[in-house]
C-alpha cells in the first residue's frame, strides 16, 4: 500500500508540472504576442489550452506567471552560457565562447521581448525587475567575475576589480549589437557579426588585463 501510494503522488507530481509548464509555455507565447499589459488571464488559458480555474490553481496573476517565466529565463542563461570551469585557463577560448552565447541569448526575439516587458514594467512592478536583476544579469556578472578570480590567483590575468572587469566585458559584448535589435532598429545579427564583435571584446579585455599589460 505505502508503495502504491507513492507511485500515486510521483504520478501526481509529473503531472502537475507537465501542467504548469503547459500554461508557462502558452503565456510566454501571449505575452509575446500581445505584450505583457493587453495580455489577460482569459488569453493566457486560451492560449495554454486549459481552463481558467485550472490557470488560477497554478498562478493567481498574470504577474505571477511573468515572474516565473523571468526567472526560468534567467536560471537557463545561468545554466547555459555561464556555466565556467575555473580549472580552464583558454581565457580568450572561454571568453569568446561566453560572449557569443550571451549575445545570442539577448538577441534571440523571445528574449529580446521579455527583456523590453521588464524594463516596461519595472517602474510600477519593481519585485519584477529586481526578481529579474538578480536571477539574470547579476548572477552571470558574478559567475564571471569568479572565473576571472581564479585566473587572477593562478598568474594569467591582473584584475583588481573581478565584478566591473566582468560586467565591463559583457557590456562590450552588447556594444553596436544589442540595443538596436532592443528598439526593433534591426533584426538579430548575423553569427559573423557576432564573432567579430566578441572577438573585438576579448581583445581589448585582454589587452587591459592580461598579466604585463599595465606594465
Amino acid at each position: 500500500m505505502m508503495a502504491q501510494a507513492q507511485l500515486k503522488v510521483a504520478s501526481q507530481n509529473v503531472d502537475d508540472s507537465a501542467k504548469r509548464r503547459q500554461i508557462i509555455e502558452g503565456a510566454r507565447s501571449v505575452f509575446l504576442q500581445q505584450g505583457f499589459d493587453a495580455a489577460s488571464m482569459n488569453d493566457i488559458a486560451r492560449g495554454a489550452g486549459v481552463s481558467k480555474g485550472t490557470l488560477y490553481v497554478y498562478f493567481d496573476t498574470k504577474e505571477q506567471l511573468f515572474q516565473a517565466i523571468v526567472n526560468e529565463e534567467c536560471l537557463l542563461q545561468a545554466e547555459t552560457t555561464f556555466k565556467l570551469d575555473a580549472a580552464d585557463r583558454d581565457i580568450k577560448g572561454t571568453l569568446t565562447r561566453v560572449g557569443a552565447a550571451f549575445i545570442q541569448f539577448l538577441c534571440s526575439p523571445a528574449k529580446a521581448s521579455a527583456m523590453r516587458t521588464v524594463m516596461a514594467i519595472a517602474e510600477r512592478m519593481p519585485e519584477i525587475g529586481k526578481l529579474f536583476y538578480e536571477t539574470g544579469p547579476a548572477v552571470g556578472i558574478g559567475k564571471l567575475a569568479d572565473y576571472l578570480r581564479a585566473q587572477t590567483e593562478a598568474g594569467l590575468l591582473q584584475v583588481d576589480d573581478f565584478e566591473v572587469a566582468a560586467a565591463q566585458f559583457l557590456d562590450s559584448c552588447k556594444s553596436t549589437l544589442f540595443t538596436p535589435v532592443m528598439f526593433n532598429f534591426r533584426t538579430a545579427p548575423e553569427k559573423e557579426t557576432v564573432e567579430y564583435v566578441v572577438g573585438v571584446a576579448v581583445r581589448t579585455f585582454l589587452r587591459a588585463y592580461g598579466v604585463g599589460a599595465r606594465q
